[in-house]
């Protein structure tokens, strides 16, 4: 799992320090707080860590605190239950002897059974997108650190238009380089890029400047339908039923670029406007 030019691969290969308990490091460059999908699929590799055999159905997780990009996380893994076809497994973060991030996850010995899906919608393919680094350099921001996940908006609104939009987004996204073929740690980097977009549907209604928003995401849900290579393009369906009390709730569908759906999000993100108390 070791490829010192794939920093997704780096970011998800935790240190072992004791029984059920890991060690995860934040890449150079990032600076203020963590990146909430980092954590997601640092956690997720943590629970990995501890089944055999069985794969990820389902997560869901809270942010808790902002976490240091300066310091390690610590993660420590409970087996709450090992059935049948099931396992349970809880994760805590932990920064400073207090959680930043829990996590909850189900596993399951893989089996066939009946299936449906949601189709696919039709919008332009991924070639020829301009990505979210070069929107950036195009509207005059510069270069950040470039994170290990190639996104590319299909209807991304002008910088600086505030003209009030539909809360629905959609972007294609996959890993800028492969991290193998091992299903566990592609849904890992999927959980990891997963938390890129979703909260901007809540935002696309509103007219408000970023310097004028306090935004963070509040929690994070997946469900894991079907496996997939994160390496190749996948395309994640975004829309914001609601929003109220400075909070923004918003839902998302991932398809590979042939139309299947391999798995589907929901999250709740904090939208206050400055100034605004602490959370």
């Amino acid at each position: 799992m070791h490829d010192e030019t794939n920093e997704l691969v780096r970011i998800l290969d935790l240190e072992p320090i004791e029984l059920d308990m890991f060690r995860g490091h934040t890449p150079p460059g990032d600076r203020g707080r963590i990146y909430g999908g980092q954590v997601v699929a640092q956690a997720l590799t943590a629970a990995y860590r501890t089944v055999k055999d069985r794969v990820c159905c389902s997560m869901h997780a809270y942010f808790i605190r902002p976490g240091d990009p300066s310091i390690p996380i610590l993660y420590v893994a409970e087996r709450d239950r090992d059935g049948k076809s099931f396992s349970v497994r809880r994760v805590v973060a932990i920064q400073n002897g207090a959680q930043i991030f829990n996590l909850a996850a189900v596993f399951q010995t893989p089996e066939d059974g009946l299936e449906h899906e949601a189709q696919m919608p039709d919008v332009p393919g991924p070639e020829g997108l301009l990505t979210e680094d070069e929107l950036r350099r195009q509207a005059g921001h510069g270069q950040g650190r470039q994170r290990p996940v190639d996104v590319r908006p299909v209807d991304p609104a002008p910088w600086g238009d505030l003209t009030p939009r539909s809360p629905h987004y959609s972007v294609w996204f996959r890993a800028r380089a492969s991290v193998g073929p091992d299903v566990a740690v592609n849904q890992c980097a999927l959980a990891y890029g997963s938390d890129m977009s979703l909260l901007d549907a809540s935002l696309r209604p509103h007219p408000v400047p970023w310097d004028e928003l306090q935004v963070a995401s509040l929690d994070h849900a997946l469900w894991f339908h079907r496996p997939s290579d994160f390496a190749e393009w996948h395309l994640y369906v975004q829309d914001s039923p609601s929003a109220s009390g400075g909070r923004g709730f918003n839902r998302g569908l991932i398809f590979t670029q042939d139309g299947r759906l391999v798995a589907s999000a929901a999250q709740e993100a904090l939208i206050r406007r400055r100034p605004g108390g602490s959370r």
